[in-house]
């Protein structure tokens, strides 16, 4: 007779923080940082954009992987990767900005 037991081991990732791109929508704005050269000890190489589309993932079509924003100062239309996305920018009352 086997007999199912629960793991008792704690998955790594307890107690950690989601990460930001996985609570983007279509409309929110956010912050994009780019590669940090080496030279530099700190990254101000960031954009700020608005998330036209968020394509899921292959594996979890509901985790997003790639977003396609608007640069908010060229409106340039560019494709970046759900990590490279460091913050959504939010109104004072805690919601994305009225369109």
């Amino acid at each position: 007779m086997s007999v199912d037991h629960v793991s008792p081991a704690v998955s790594p990732l307890a107690g950690t923080k989601a990460p930001t791109f996985l609570s983007v929508r279509p409309r929110d704005f956010v912050i994009v940082e780019g590669e940090q050269q080496v030279a530099l000890q700190k990254n101000e190489n960031w954009w700020m954009g608005q998330v036209i589309f968020c394509e899921g993932s292959a594996r979890d079509p509901n985790a997003n992987s790639l977003f396609q924003l608007a640069d908010v100062d060229s409106g340039v239309i560019r494709w970046v990767n759900a990590d490279e996305v460091t913050h959504i920018v939010r109104s004072l009352d805690g919601l994305p900005f009225a369109y």
